[in-house]
């Protein structure tokens, strides 16, 4: 054969003949094609082998329709709701490329380590791709997505796509086989069990990408209902203990599917289903699709329903995804395919109002009692408003760039480097912007009014609707005019806790601490494994060892020398114990106390002397003397609306 490549070389497949490619691009002769088809005859075919549960590998074959000439396939690299460029190149493994029966050379671009160049030879017409997606067995490796009773597959991670071709143009037929007796979750529908496989019908690469699979060994998968259109909850977990669920846990999450719908006046998925895994071996998740969402929080979520209400704001979040984020998106986060970077621009919009709602709608739906969520706001207000130092000379407008320079990625002094603060800052932003439309309007608009103008209707498209800060501005102003852009500008760009902490205020609500723990931060310290004392002394430490997580920059432990990853020893010269800590804090209620500190540092032991004086500090919300409670009517359950009045 004469196609660009040569038989032989000491690996025994065809060797890459660059001279010929490259003459091909320069003359744009005999360019590879990838045809667009219709749904009867996918140009790719997908199959998932996911039974290897004890290597947690995923073996891949992939075919796909051609002509001859060179082409560039990509491995997905800016994954929908990163925001980053995060797909897990190195978990790739394996790969083989076959045309015609005869394996082919594929080249990686030396610039671009997500593209991989083939000359497809003459007379060919079809490429057949196989590789391996490799899950973490450490979460220092990555995300953790196999485990012996729960697995996840994000298409996305699974395959190569022709850059000649826009991913919503082409038609993809995937399979997946899964380990015995388990059972799956996906927006895809139920797929037709065909030898030991399960074969969806044939879609769009966009939409089966935005369409990701849970399964498991223990699985139950229960009806929203009272919902139209329909809504599921699919739950799998570690052990079939998890799975005992009340009636009225259910419920719940129904009333959070009516609620949301109340808030935007409709919606745009003809499905919904919740992907929802417990389990503290599978890796926590929470991430936004038109018609599904991927969660996974620790085990407890049903069982031990009224001690471990933190993480049911999560589902919340993901459903308003469905409206922000995927039914309208920001223009610059709106890209033709997976390796185009992203622009973060409006993320404070994107994560930060969905942040807000997610709030919002676990009260509305009773996940959280309305002092719960009031708990959960203060403790918000305090961290990303009254004691983020970092804003001093970081606007929160900058911090929307986080992920792309380090996504997820720890850093040393979260309040003074700032990480992802578009969400939590952002939830406050929207919490002011809320209660500033209700005071311009004596109480007659809100921003349910901005969801049902800019996210609402009944038109169901599964391609978004992109907007940019100008759109933002136009629908606030048809609400109440108010110089939002100016507005909103100011706070982006602020770096003074008090046009922060206005949001409160307006609410009808202000800041204050005291001695008493409260339920939120009780339940977030069991379940992050720590000792919150980030509001007073300024120091958080690991329940397990000890250790150092986090310090506060400029308080008291920051100032006498307490850094992260130090091991408390002892308190005032006694064995360490978090009781003991917590209760020289709270003693330490005069001018000139001294808390005394042996810590360990690598091989080294020092002394540390915290001067501190204020006690026990914990965030709570007092209402405002003299304030109108805005804050409850936020909070407070939509009744259902007449279709004539959305």
């Amino acid at each position: 054969m004469t196609s660009g490549y040569e038989r032989g070389g000491a690996n025994g497949y065809a060797a890459f003949n660059w001279a010929r490619a490259g003459a091909l691009l320069v003359l744009g002769l005999g360019l590879a094609q990838v045809s667009v088809s219709d749904t009867a005859t996918p140009a790719m075919r997908l199959q998932v082998d996911a039974t290897d549960i004890d290597h947690r590998i995923y073996r891949v074959h992939e075919t796909l329709a051609v002509t001859p000439g060179p082409i560039t396939l990509y491995y997905p690299q800016w994954l929908p709701g990163n925001h980053a460029p995060t797909g897990p190149i190195d978990a790739l493994a394996g790969l083989q490329i076959e045309a015609g029966g005869e394996r082919i050379a594929w080249q990686r671009d030396a610039g671009d380590m997500y593209a991989f160049h083939v000359i497809v030879p003459d007379g060919a017409k079809q490429l057949d791709i196989d590789l391996q997606f490799v899950s973490p067995f450490d979460r220092a490796q990555g995300r953790i997505v196999m485990t012996r009773e729960i697995l996840s597959v994000q298409w996305e991670k699974m395959l190569l796509y022709p850059a000649s071709v826009l991913p919503r143009e082409l038609t993809v037929a995937a399979s997946i086989r899964l380990p015995d007796g388990w059972q799956y979750a996906t927006a895809l529908g139920s797929g037709a069990g065909v030898d030991g496989q399960v074969e969806f019908a044939p879609t769009s690469l966009a939409t089966l990408i935005d369409s990701p699979l849970f399964a498991g060994a223990h699985f139950r998968s229960l009806e929203l209902t009272g919902n139209s259109p329909p809504a599921r909850l699919n739950v799998l977990a570690q052990n079939p203990r998890e799975l005992n669920i009340a009636d009225g846990q259910v419920g719940a999450h129904a009333e959070l599917m009516r609620q949301a719908r109340e808030l935007f006046g409709g919606q745009h998925y003809h499905h919904y289903d919740f992907l929802l895994a417990l389990s503290d071996e599978f890796s926590g998740i929470g991430l936004e699709h038109h018609q599904s969402s991927e969660n996974a929080v620790a085990p407890g979520y049903f069982i031990n329903w009224n001690e471990q209400r933190i993480s049911r704001d999560l589902l919340p979040h993901e459903l308003v995804h469905s409206w922000n984020g995927k039914y309208r998106r920001p223009a610059d986060l709106t890209t033709d395919n997976y390796n185009q970077p992203m622009g973060n621009t409006l993320l404070w919009v994107y994560e930060g109002l969905t942040e807000y709602w997610g709030f919002v709608l676990a009260a509305r739906s009773q996940l959280w009692d309305r002092d719960f969520a009031r708990e959960s706001l203060a403790w918000v207000a305090a961290v990303y408003g009254a004691d983020r130092q970092g804003r001093s000379w970081r606007p929160l407008a900058d911090t929307v760039y986080q992920p792309i320079m380090s996504y997820g990625g720890a850093v040393s002094y979260p309040d003074w480097q700032r990480r992802s603060d578009y969400y939590s800052e952002g939830q406050l932003l929207w919490l002011g912007i809320d209660a500033r439309l209700r005071e311009l309007t004596s109480d007659r608009r809100s921003l349910d009014d901005f969801a049902r103008r800019f996210f609402g209707g009944d038109s169901v498209d599964l391609a978004p609707s992109t907007y940019e800060f100008a759109d933002v501005v136009a629908a606030l102003e048809a609400i109440a005019p108010g110089d939002w852009a100016n507005y909103l500008g100011e706070r982006l760009h602020t770096n003074s806790a008090d046009r922060v902490l206005e949001a409160l205020s307006r609410s009808g609500w202000q800041l204050s601490y005291t001695a008493a723990l409260s339920p939120y931060i009780a339940e977030r310290e069991n379940e992050r494994k720590i000792v919150d004392l980030y509001h007073s002394i300024g120091v958080v430490l690991s329940t397990k060892n000890a250790e150092v997580q986090e310090v506060r920059w400029g308080s008291a432990a920051f100032e006498a020398g307490l850094a992260p990853g130090m091991t408390v020893i002892a308190v005032d010269e006694r064995s360490y114990t978090p009781q003991l800590l917590k209760a020289a804090v709270a003693a330490a209620q005069s001018d000139g106390a001294v808390i005394t500190l042996l810590v360990r540092v690598q091989d080294r032991y020092r002394s540390v002397a915290i001067k501190y004086s204020d006690g026990a500090r914990y965030p709570h919300l007092v209402p405002l003397p003299g304030a109108k409670d805005r804050l409850a009517a936020i909070l407070k359950p939509r009744a259902t609306r007449e279709r004539s009045g959305r």
